[in-house]
């Protein structure tokens, strides 16, 4: 795995709560809206997303539910949704971003 797959992998938690936090959806739809906002940079599969959920579920930051798709041959998606609890984590998470970020400027753009 490079750099950037790891880098990447960091913040998957933050962005799928950010998702979440203007709508209920289900996996296709957060692949689909990573992909399109970050102009490709987060094209994902399956595989890497639904472990994120997961571990967001057992910590009790979002909860599923399934619904029939009345337009799609009534398919039953999982939608996924955000809880108090994960408003709060996003919230941390959004701060020790910034804090991560602006220290990793000092040290790059800092005097030696």
């Amino acid at each position: 795995m490079n750099e950037s797959s790891q880098l990447k992998k960091g913040v998957l938690e933050i962005l799928v709560l950010h998702l979440l936090s203007g709508a209920d959806l289900y996996g296709y739809q957060l692949i689909s809206e990573l992909d399109a906002r970050s102009r490709s940079f987060f094209r994902m599969k399956e595989g890497t997303l639904y472990p994120v959920l997961y571990r967001l579920e057992d910590g009790g930051f979002i909860s599923s539910y399934w619904e029939k798709e009345s337009e799609k041959r009534g398919v039953p998606r999982k939608y996924y949704r955000i809880t108090p609890e994960g408003k709060e984590r996003e919230r941390e998470l959004k701060e020790d971003l910034e804090l991560f970020v602006q220290s990793i400027k000092l040290v790059l753009e800092g005097e030696p």
